[in-house]
């Protein structure tokens, strides 16, 4: 399988669904929505925004280069980071700004973009105040699903920023150097989305969408792995704060992803 990696920063075109793929539900209505308040859009005042969900009370699972200014590399300001947890029609059920931040010690943003970047681009936020709602329950994380494994995935994404999509069913067309490369639908705005296995019944969040691509003529998405990463960047938050974890006082613009 021949790759050929994009930005979703890049990338214009939807993907076309393979024939078990689901298709697209707009999340829009308080019953449909009900399983996946904890998913949001991240926003960045105003300008532009990724997806991310809540893996803790506190803690938000997005992708890392959300965090840069592509242009520069400059970290972006913290302070102008706003979580909007269930976003749909104007309103969300909680807001929360953006305290501190850890990412992949080996994520570059500075590189192009390259297997490497994509299996490294995950971040932590961790928000200024808990978020203490009974209906917005954080995921648990889970590890990589085999090839040929169905997946899902909930994200915002260009054309449908109001509100969130879930595509109930994709596929994890293969695992290669530490990606997974995925049929699922993706665009502008979806960096960062919770990729879900449902393999054990309830939704747990297995990959970070990173990227979109081309593999053998075809669109995918690409997602970096959470096995090991996630727990080393929990440790790294927990512990006194470091030259990879950044904080409000940083003067970045931002660039929308």
């Amino acid at each position: 399988m021949r790759i050929v990696i994009k930005a979703l920063l890049l990338a214009a075109l939807p993907l076309v669904a393979l024939a078990q793929d689901s298709g697209l539900k707009r999340l829009e209505t308080t019953d449909s929505a009900r399983d996946w308040m904890a998913v949001g859009r991240l926003d960045i005042d105003g300008a532009g925004f990724c997806t991310g969900a809540l893996v803790a009370p506190d803690l938000v699972l997005t992708a890392a280069h959300c965090l840069f200014k592509r242009s520069s590399g400059d970290r972006i300001d913290l302070s102008r980071i706003e979580f909007l947890a269930g976003w749909r029609k104007g309103q969300a059920s909680a807001y929360r700004n953006a305290r501190r931040a850890v990412i992949h010690p080996e994520y570059s943003h500075e590189a192009e973009i390259s297997a490497q970047r994509v299996r490294n681009d995950v971040a932590l936020i961790e928000l200024d105040r808990p978020i203490r709602n009974t209906t917005i329950r954080p995921f648990p994380t889970g590890s990589h699903p085999e090839r040929n494994e169905d997946v899902g995935i909930v994200s915002y994404a260009q054309g449908r920023a109001d509100a969130p999509s879930l595509q109930r069913v994709c596929t994890v067309m293969a695992r290669q150097q530490g990606i997974l490369v995925m049929s699922c639908d993706v665009d502008f705005g979806s960096s960062g989305a919770p990729v879900f296995s449902f393999s054990d019944g309830a939704p747990r969040i297995v990959s970070v969408v990173s990227a979109k691509a081309e593999a053998d003529g075809g669109r995918v998405a690409l997602g970096s792995g959470l096995e090991a990463s996630f727990a080393m960047l929990r440790a790294e938050l927990a512990s006194r704060p470091s030259n990879r974890i950044m904080n409000g006082s940083t003067s970045a613009k931002f660039i929308k992803p």
